[in-house]
């Protein structure tokens, strides 16, 4: 998923640069700032540092993969590990059937006897997603992680040991600087998860065409930016291994091809919420195992 060798790529790190920089700005000084003008920031740089997350896993922005993860696993966060995530996302791009929740460990349908379905239930339109989905992820990392530990206590203290020292020395820093880390979780992570979702609420349908079952949102936005370009989902799938700042090219000289292999494309995400802020995006079970359409 790295591609060819390269040089370093500045613009990610200069990226990382502003999001750890303005987090430890923010979190030093919130207290002479506006409390709205808080959560805002805030939850702009924990769901940012979620799609830094992401590039660091695609290879970005250096050779090295181990500097790599010292760059994206700073749990901002605090609640998902980043060697889960990067697990979970590399099966996921190397699934033979994307959103089989059978194969794709971030398929959003369930099977018929499988997950529960009322959590996909209450996730299935875009206000119950941004609501609920942040602690339904966060109750569904717990279950899954206490059988986990179970079957394979090392690889649970492999992936949770970095993880919460990282958070330890976080929730210090939090503590210290009087903002309290309730009150961080309350007011920055959950509205960071939820900006989080709403990418990908409409990322995948199990009825789009092309192996990746992607959609594109081709007008990102100010999101486009907070995503890093993953708003352009097909172009991301057919060429994982590019820097977020190289797929809009991408998108353009292959666009005919992409939209024809997309199937599903959204015009922005304001036309996202208006179409799905109380109507269900698709189908909860997945159509091949054995679902009504």
């Amino acid at each position: 998923m790295t591609g060819a060798p390269r040089a370093v790529e500045w613009p990610t790190v200069a990226l990382a640069a502003v999001i750890y920089g303005g987090w430890l700005a923010l979190t030093a000084f919130h207290a002479v700032l506006p409390l709205p003008l808080v959560i805002v920031i805030g939850a702009w740089l924990v769901a940012w540092h979620g799609s830094l997350q992401h590039e660091t896993i695609h290879g970005h922005p250096t050779q090295s993969a181990t500097v790599n993860a010292a760059i994206g696993a700073v749990p901002l966060a605090l609640w998902l590990p980043y060697g889960i995530y990067r697990d979970s996302h590399i099966a996921h791009h190397r699934s033979p059937h994307i959103t089989d929740p059978r194969n794709d460990p971030e398929s959003r349908y369930v099977a018929r006897d499988g997950a529960p379905r009322w959590a996909a239930a209450i996730q299935a339109t875009l206000v119950g997603r941004l609501l609920f989905g942040p602690a339904l992820a966060i109750g569904s990392l717990a279950v899954t992680e206490t059988r986990r530990l179970r079957s394979r206590p090392i690889a649970v203290l492999r992936d949770w040991a970095p993880h919460l020292a990282g958070v330890a020395v976080l929730v210090a820093w939090l503590e210290m600087t009087g903002f309290g880390t309730i009150r961080y979780v309350a007011l920055i992570v959950y509205p960071a998860l939820s900006l989080t979702l709403l990418r990908s609420f409409a990322e995948h349908r199990a009825d789009i065409p092309g192996p990746s079952r992607a959609a594109t949102v081709e007008r990102g936005g100010l999101l486009g930016l907070l995503y890093l370009n993953n708003h352009l989902h097909t172009a991301h799938h057919d060429r994982p291994d590019l820097a977020w700042y190289r797929l809009p090219a991408h998108q353009r000289r292959h666009h005919a091809r992409l939209v024809a292999q997309a199937g599903g494309v959204h015009r922005s995400y304001g036309a996202i919420v208006r179409r799905y802020a109380w109507r269900q995006h698709d189908v909860l079970v997945h159509p091949d195992l054995g679902a009504p359409r």
